[in-house]
């Protein structure tokens, strides 16, 4: 995995936890939501450049 890539997909997850969470506790579900969406996309661009390294790709 790119060292790039790597800190994107981890800067997501941190960005969209701390989002999903202060969301959450304000009360603001669409903003909870769109939180939960960010880190869900760190988590899936850390999947696919882990199975990126797997395959030699």
């Amino acid at each position: 995995m790119s060292a790039r890539e790597k800190i994107k997909a981890t800067a997501e997850q941190v960005v969209g936890r701390a989002v999903r969470k202060t969301a959450n506790a304000m009360g603001q579900r669409t903003t909870a939501a769109k939180g939960a969406a960010l880190e869900a996309r760190g988590k899936a661009r850390g999947l696919k450049e882990k199975g990126k390294d797997e395959f030699g790709l």
